[in-house]
């Protein structure tokens, strides 16, 4: 990211890096537990089971005993709304926009802070049913209750709470409407347009409240919303008790560049938009997202998810987007004004995480025994999910921090080609178009950009097959050895201090980008190109 902002630092006014959007469920885990039985083909929900037995609910009972609860769960969740004369109404079309109908209420009523309404309709969710002498899970048509509020810390949001056992809880919120709540506490002066600021007064402060993000109490935050919406949980499970588990369903960590000027923001949009079709294969995205490739750059056979890279263009303008595996990375013009333009150089949503690791402990071990596991849903791995998505914010926008180099491809290489010295000793030029292509491809690999590489890390990507003795594995690690050397001599590598791992350097990383998208360059591109141009 440092790159681009690096780039073109006169005509920037400012950088504001943090989450977006937030969706956040609530899981009542103890309550939803089972296991699979074959002889039923369902999941039998024993947590289910041990609640009506600790409620001395026949199991052919329940059906009467769960609309009885829900009629209290919906008239207690509404009560504080009906009180102040506010919209309670439920809407026959599930698909109705239920955000905008909440917005045009509050504006009607001039609402700025508070509870704005209640909505609800009827959507397929997970519940349960009696089937034999067992509980069973299934999915169907229950009354969720949306309620939409002002709230003083978050600003506009909503939760949702399925009115029905097993009383699943939804909660959204925008990242960038609790800035604007924080930023009126400190008197801090902006202009908003949509979600996102064409101008700030200062900043450096906005990202200093902007990154408490990190520092909120979640649980407490969102276990509040979850009493507001079912204030009988407590009496509800009393006598089988069980709490909400937060995980984080969706989340957009994104990185808006305000520029002074709209016209060179105009000007430069088509060049991004350009290189961000052109030169990104469906393997740099793999790499972008932390994921291996083949030797050659291809993706491997055992690879069974989706990639994507498309292109969209927008009333304010164009957006391209990469996409693997339910998870995003994407840049778009996102909003032009007199007083400031922005660009959203970089939007990472993560949906699934099973792409990702965290470095932490197994949940329910020893504190001490810290692995890089499975990064979880849980809130738990929220700070991990902002530093992965962050690191793909940055290697996007340092992606295309390279494309708009006035330097030509030829200008960019001349210097690597040639012979230099490091270290008192004459080193050859690199061949970037010969044989240390391969290197280059090699330590450009995406799975290098967040811990770096070693020169084990190498021998699978330059050699074809197992060393065939101990001699043969130490004669290719003093090879590898040399063109690491070959390479910090040149400057497209530096070492990292104490280890024995490397970092590609920034003006490495331009190099290897424009010669790699050279060489990859079909004729027919090119004449595409110098057509548009």
């Amino acid at each position: 990211m440092q790159q681009f902002i690096d780039r073109y630092r006169e005509q920037i006014n400012g950088v504001l890096t943090g989450f977006d959007r937030l969706v956040f469920r609530g899981s009542l885990r103890r309550l939803n537990y089972g296991c699979w039985d074959q002889g039923l083909q369902s999941l039998v929900a024993q947590g289910m089971e041990q609640y009506l037995w600790q409620n001395h609910v026949l199991f052919k009972d329940y059906l009467d005993h769960v609309k009885q609860v829900s009629q209290k769960v919906k008239q207690a969740s509404v009560q504080p709304l009906v009180e102040q004369g506010l919209r309670v109404e439920f809407l026959r079309d599930p698909s109705a926009d239920k955000e905008k109908i909440a917005r045009a209420f509050a504006t009607e009523r001039k609402l700025t802070g508070g509870l704005v309404c209640a909505l609800s309709s009827v959507e397929p969710s997970p519940s349960f049913e009696h089937r034999g002498t067992h509980m069973v899970r299934r999915t169907k048509p229950c009354q969720v209750l949306y309620q939409y509020q002002i709230h003083e810390q978050v600003g506009w949001m909503y939760a949702r709470i399925q009115t029905w056992f097993p009383f699943n809880i939804q909660v959204g919120l925008n990242g960038r409407e609790w800035l604007a709540r924080q930023m009126d506490r400190q008197g801090l002066k902006y202009r908003q347009q949509g979600n996102c600021f064409v101008w700030i007064e200062d900043y450096e402060e906005a990202q200093r409240l902007l990154h408490r993000q990190l520092e909120i109490n979640w649980a407490e935050l969102l276990n509040g919303f979850a009493e507001q919406l079912n204030p009988l949980h407590g009496t509800i499970f009393e006598h089988y008790p069980v709490s909400y588990y937060w995980t984080a369903y969706q989340t957009e960590w994104v990185t808006d560049i305000v520029f002074r000027e709209g016209n060179f923001l105009k000007r430069l949009m088509p060049l991004l938009v350009r290189h961000g079709m052109l030169s990104f294969s469906s393997a740099d995205v793999m790499r972008y997202f932390g994921r291996n490739v083949n030797q050659s750059g291809a993706i491997p056979a055992n690879f069974n998810g989706t990639l994507e890279t498309d292109l969209k263009r927008r009333h304010e303008g164009e957006r391209v987007k990469y996409r693997m595996n339910g998870n995003s990375a994407k840049f778009y013009d996102k909003a032009y004004s007199e007083i400031g333009s922005v660009l959203r150089g970089a939007e990472t949503t993560i949906n699934a995480v099973q792409d990702f690791r965290a470095y932490r402990a197994k949940e329910g071990g020893p504190e001490e025994d810290l692995q890089w596991r499975p990064l979880r849903k849980g809130i738990a791995d929220l700070h991990r999910r902002a530093e992965v998505s962050q690191k793909a914010n940055d290697r996007l926008l340092n992606a295309l921090a390279s494309v708009d180099d006035s330097r030509s491809v030829e200008e960019l290489t001349a210097g690597i080609q040639k012979h230099t010295r490091w270290n008192g000793r004459r080193v050859r030029g690199l061949r970037p178009w010969a044989e240390d292509k391969e290197l280059f491809a090699a330590i450009n690999h995406g799975e290098f950009l967040i811990n770096g590489l070693r020169n084990r890390d190498l021998h699978e990507l330059l050699y074809t097959t197992e060393a065939e003795s101990q001699a043969d594995r130490r004669r290719r690690s003093s090879a590898i050895s040399r063109k690491l050397r070959l390479l910090r001599a040149h400057g497209i590598i530096q070492k990292v201090p104490r280890t024995h791992r490397y970092q590609v350097s920034d003006a490495g990383r331009s190099i290897l980008v424009a010669v790699l998208t050279a060489a990859r360059t079909s004729v027919n591109q090119l004449n595409q190109l110098s057509k548009a141009a």
